[in-house]
């Protein structure tokens, strides 16, 4: 995940005015916090972990306008650093604060609501659940309501998706748990909605789910939607086999061949810029099973595999789309995903994808 503190918000209240700090994670507004907040939740770490980064120091003095950029600047490296902590990404206390200061930041009082949730095919289950809910507990609460065994849940994740124009939709994300989705939906800009997708890229882990009928049907769910929107390639005559199994209502063969297919269970991009193989590439990309996929239809078609064990290093990176550094919490920022690879074996390689889609989905943790 990739946090920052790309701006600021100026706030007045009964006792006086104070700046708020936008957090973003991977390029998306989650909250507003006041520095005594953060610094709160570092004193809470303080008692847990022994190697924490330096946290800004508080000044008994107002702040000139360079000294509240220098703090922002410095709250972000801090906030970027502990999240790179695989333990404190998971620790309660953390996830707590990004949880509470999303209610906060949304004014969301707790409250019974019906949230919808659909499956791949577009079909919706509508749950009721407290508003401040966060995203495990929601999906188990959608587990519970379709009958899905509790040892099969969290094979299943909750994705986050715009409704495109054309009556597909785009992947956002994958919703974490230290939001709630209901807020994060009603938050969403544009017509978003909730799908529930399996959480592996490893096509074995699918024989687990075979035997129980709700976990297959989602598995087969997503299958046949897959293929449909040609997320999954598939020649003609593979697609002919697969419409015959369908209509008999054969699920298992049905995804037994589907699982031999070219992106079988991979997430598939809308067309984004790129830098590889030259600057301002055009090219779809696919992530799973271990890879980015770039393919490029053009004059000649090309396809470019880069696997994550070959990747060195990557980053996201937020960049400003206008100059101002005060904003009112609105989403004016690009995402950039970048990754080291190693093209041979004396030549690494800076690759750059332009994409907010990418970026947001922060596909390099999830292949």
């Amino acid at each position: 995940m990739h946090f920052s503190i790309p701006d600021t918000q100026d706030f007045k209240d009964e006792s006086g005015s104070y700046v708020g700090y936008n957090i973003h994670i991977n390029g998306v507004l989650h909250c507003t916090v006041r520095y005594k907040q953060l610094h709160n939740l570092n004193e809470q770490l303080k008692k847990v972990y022994n190697s924490l980064p330096s946290f800004p120091p508080k000044k008994l003095l107002p702040l000139s306008n360079s000294q509240l950029d220098d703090r922002r600047q410095n709250l972000e490296k801090y906030i970027q650093i502990i999240s790179q902590d695989s333990k404190i990404v998971s620790d309660e206390i953390f996830n707590g604060f990004l949880l509470n200061a999303q209610r906060e930041s949304q004014d969301q009082r707790q409250e019974d609501v019906n949230l919808d949730v659909h499956l791949m095919n577009g079909q919706k289950l509508t749950v009721q659940i407290l508003s401040t809910l966060q995203t495990d507990d929601v999906l188990e609460v959608v587990a519970s309501t379709i009958d899905l065994p509790v040892d099969f849940v969290f094979y299943f994740v909750l994705f986050l998706v715009r409704c495109d124009a054309d009556g597909d939709f785009s992947i956002v994300r994958r919703m974490q748990d230290f939001e709630s989705p209901y807020i994060s939906l009603r938050a969403s800009k544009g017509q978003h909605k909730i799908v529930i997708r399996k959480s592996y890229w490893d096509p074995l882990y699918d024989e687990d789910l075979l035997f129980d009928r709700i976990a297959l049907n989602l598995l087969y769910v997503q299958a046949v939607s897959d293929v449909e929107r040609g997320w999954i390639q598939a020649n003609k005559e593979t697609r002919r086999q697969l419409a015959t199994l369908q209509a008999k209502g054969s699920k298992k063969e049905y995804l037994r061949l589907a699982r031999t297919l070219r992106f079988y269970g991979y997430l598939r991009f809308k067309c984004c810029i790129c830098d590889y193989p030259c600057p301002d590439s055009q090219a779809t990309v696919s992530a799973g099973n271990q890879e980015l996929v770039f393919q490029y239809d053009g004059n000649n078609f090309k396809e470019y595999s880069f696997k994550v064990t070959r990747m060195r290093c990557w980053r996201v990176t937020t960049c400003k789309t206008n100059k101002d550094s005060k904003s009112s919490g609105g989403d004016d920022n690009q995402l950039e995903l970048a990754f080291q690879y190693l093209l041979s074996k004396d030549k690494l390689q800076w690759v750059t994808v332009y994409s907010e889609q990418i970026g947001r989905a922060s596909c390099r943790e999830r292949v």
